[in-house]
């Protein structure tokens, strides 16, 4: 019984084994796999996933798509959140207000409202009719708010005290800003904000909602064609957890590394 008991219960604050993670990771599996191998045969639905073989070309042109709007639009937030944290700081009253609001407004509502809101009033106002720049604009808009507060907040967590001694033994600001807080917040952030990337990937899924033909939109398509919704919508979330779970454990990685050099 105690052995049977030590391998699913963590001892004595000890390291999990390889062999405990991998046979409760297996366990887990199988549980998940019987209840919604029950929950099909239960609505009588057989999946049938061989459609795959007529569209995965129009499937292959979505997820690369889908890739590039998150990487443009990861760059652009991040220079849209460090203006916003640099606003933040700033003295002049406007520039600090209007970052708050900003971040207040974005964070405040849902990306879907926003995307109307953006591209079919600003963006028809100001003619911009590429629905993948708007796209791109629109998601780093709404990426930037979290990404700034990424920023303040690890810039907020450093160490006043090492700024002190700096300043003490004759540091200029450059060189505070170089060698003291730069490579604090790079040890801050760079977990978060390989987090963040996921998020953006996961995001960009509503931009389907303009007809960006990214992969969301790819595999409405399809299953308007096929009718398999139940089948298509799962190789749809497949192919997101291809792209997210290595950035999870990027981002997880990192963390620890981080963590442990501080």
């Amino acid at each position: 019984m105690f052995k049977i008991k030590s391998i699913f219960y963590i001892t004595d604050n000890k390291k999990i084994s390889i062999y405990k993670i991998a046979f409760n990771s297996l366990i887990l599996l199988i549980i998940i796999f019987m209840l919604f191998y029950f929950s099909l045969r239960k609505i009588g639905l057989n999946l049938d996933f061989s459609f795959l073989k007529l569209f995965k070309g129009r499937v292959l042109d979505g997820f690369f798509l889908t890739v590039y709007i998150s990487c443009a639009s990861f760059l652009l937030s991040s220079t849209i959140g460090i203006i916003i944290a640099v606003f933040q700081k700033s003295n002049f009253i406007i520039l600090r207000y209007f970052s708050l609001l900003y971040v207040k407004f974005i964070r405040g509502t849902p990306l879907i409202m926003q995307i109307y809101l953006f591209f079919y009033i600003v963006g028809t106002a100001w003619g911009i009719e590429n629905r993948f720049i708007s796209g791109v604009i629109i998601l780093s808009i709404f990426e930037g708010a979290y990404i700034s507060e990424i920023l303040r907040g690890s810039f907020e967590s450093l160490d006043k005290n090492q700024l002190e001694v700096a300043r003490s033994v004759g540091y200029t600001r450059r060189q505070i800003i170089r060698f003291v807080i730069f490579p604090q917040l790079i040890a801050q952030t760079i977990p978060a904000l390989t987090g963040q990337f996921a998020s953006i990937i996961k995001d960009s899924s509503l931009l389907s909602i303009i007809a960006i033909i990214e992969l969301t939109q790819t595999m409405r398509e399809i299953s308007a064609t096929n009718f398999k919704l139940f089948e298509t919508y799962i190789v749809l979330g497949i192919l997101y957890l291809i792209l997210t779970l290595p950035l999870s454990y990027i981002s997880e990685r990192l963390e620890r590394r981080f963590k442990y050099e501080n």
